[in-house]
């Protein structure tokens, strides 16, 4: 009946509901202006890390170019203690494991490895890392430690590397039979993969050497002549 008011009517109708619902109008404004407000606040607070984060695992590079190993270490600290939600984490204890293994420093090369499988939030990442430890556990000749490393994980795309990695293991223990199957199922993974697999050629070499240094099998047992056999029976 809205349409039979008189304007001062219609008006008085309007000013009375904003008196009443005025302030949960204005409330609901700041609250969406305060809400947009903040998004804004944090995502340039999130860009800012993300960029001095950067900043500093390129500066961890150059140092470790230079051979500068304590400086390095400083920006790693400085990384983990104030960039921990950063992937640039990860990279830099990734590139330090690499300049320990150089420097044949290979239980640091350990602790870094594992630091990253521990804390990364990458399952990728925490895979490769996972090869990579299990290789630095074969050159200290722990080989049982590789296999445990390597064992009780869904490997993804990295079926081929883990079963390959394994085989390196099992020939390191000397065990040329387990060294053979994990190499030829790691061919087999290799076929199939997506991106996974390792060196094709060098898989084929170990295989074929295995191989070679395998012993034939043996030959079934042939019957005895009949002559031979009732000469026997005398």
């Amino acid at each position: 009946m809205d349409e039979y008011l008189t304007e001062k009517e219609q008006w008085d109708r309007v000013t009375a509901w904003l008196r009443e619902n005025g302030l949960w109008i204005v409330a609901g404004v700041i609250v969406g202006a305060l809400g947009i407000g903040g998004w804004q606040w944090w995502q340039a607070h999130v860009d800012k890390v993300d960029a001095d984060a950067s900043e500093k695992y390129e500066q961890l590079q150059t140092d470790l170019g230079k051979g500068d190993r304590t400086g390095a270490l400083m920006l790693m600290t400085d990384l983990e203690r104030d960039y921990g939600s950063t992937p640039y984490v990860d990279q830099g204890r990734l590139s330090l494991a690499r300049a320990y293994v150089e420097s044949n420093e290979l239980d640091k090369a350990v602790t870094a490895l594992q630091a990253v499988i521990s804390h990364t939030k990458d399952k990728q990442l925490a895979l490769v890392s996972r090869i990579r430890l299990a290789r630095v556990q074969i050159a200290q000749k722990k080989p049982d430690d590789a296999l445990a490393s390597l064992d009780g994980v869904d490997p993804g795309a990295f079926g081929a590397l883990f079963h390959e990695v394994r085989g390196d293991a099992e020939f390191a223990k000397g065990s040329k039979a387990a060294a053979l199957t994990e190499y030829r199922a790691a061919k087999t993974a290799d076929i199939g993969s997506q991106g996974g697999g390792g060196d094709s050629a060098l898989l084929d070499l170990k295989i074929a050497d295995l191989t070679a240094a395998a012993p034939p099998p043996a030959a079934p047992a042939t019957p005895a002549p009949a002559a031979a056999q009732n000469q026997a029976a005398k």
